[in-house]
């Protein structure tokens, strides 16, 4: 049984890691062409809408736990640590000669395991 929920919750926080990045991507449009917004400026408006999207949609149905101000910080932690995460492995991949699609491919397989696994031992314990 233990199992089945683990997997539940991986699942969901799949899920919710797709809607994040719409929600990041539909931001960074909307403010890059109406309103005419820099990339930087959209992006860190973009990021900030999806964290706190991913926040608590992953809070109150990933992980079944409640809105605390301790896990906010804590997923706020995580969340910048994948973030520097994703440009390390970015930057490694660029440097190493290795595509776009190959470096995409490493920070999902890295980044996104290693950040449900703290979620679920340090975020929501």
């Amino acid at each position: 049984m233990k199992n089945s929920t683990e997997l539940i919750r991986l699942i969901r926080f799949g899920v919710c890691g797709l809607s994040a990045t719409g929600l990041h991507v539909g931001v960074a449009v909307v403010l890059i062409s109406h309103i005419g917004a820099s990339q930087f400026l959209a992006n860190t408006v973009a990021f900030a809408c999806a964290t706190c999207w991913s926040y608590l949609v992953n809070t109150l149905w990933s992980f079944s736990s409640s809105l605390r101000v301790r896990n906010v910080w804590r997923f706020i932690t995580v969340s910048l640590g994948g973030a520097a995460l994703t440009g390390l492995v970015s930057y490694l991949a660029q440097v190493t000669g290795a595509g776009p699609w190959i470096g995409i491919a490493m920070v999902i397989c890295a980044v996104t395991p290693l950040s449900f696994v703290t979620h679920r031992r340090w975020t929501y314990r």
